[in-house]
């Protein structure tokens, strides 16, 4: 069973953004999943434990090095895959 994710992250306190995107990106490449970078979101596809360790872990990070962020995620239904 795999889920999509769909992730955007914002850090608000940050005159360029783009460093702090990149080093979530790379943290991204330690996970098993499918990764899908967009302009503006990044897509994840995966086993949903693996899909929901990775948000967690994505989060903890921005809360310990991101004085302000925004977060969105957007989740599909598992499917039998």
């Amino acid at each position: 069973m795999k889920t999509i994710a769909q992730l955007t992250y914002i850090p608000l306190s940050q005159e360029d953004p783009r460093e702090k995107v990149q080093e979530l990106l790379e943290h991204l490449a330690q996970y098993d999943v499918e990764i899908e970078v967009g302009y503006l979101s990044t897509t994840i596809i995966g086993a949903p434990k693996t899909v929901f360790e990775v948000i967690k872990d994505l989060y903890d990070i921005m809360s310990m090095e991101t004085e302000r962020f925004r977060f969105q995620v957007d989740l599909l239904s598992p499917s039998a895959e």
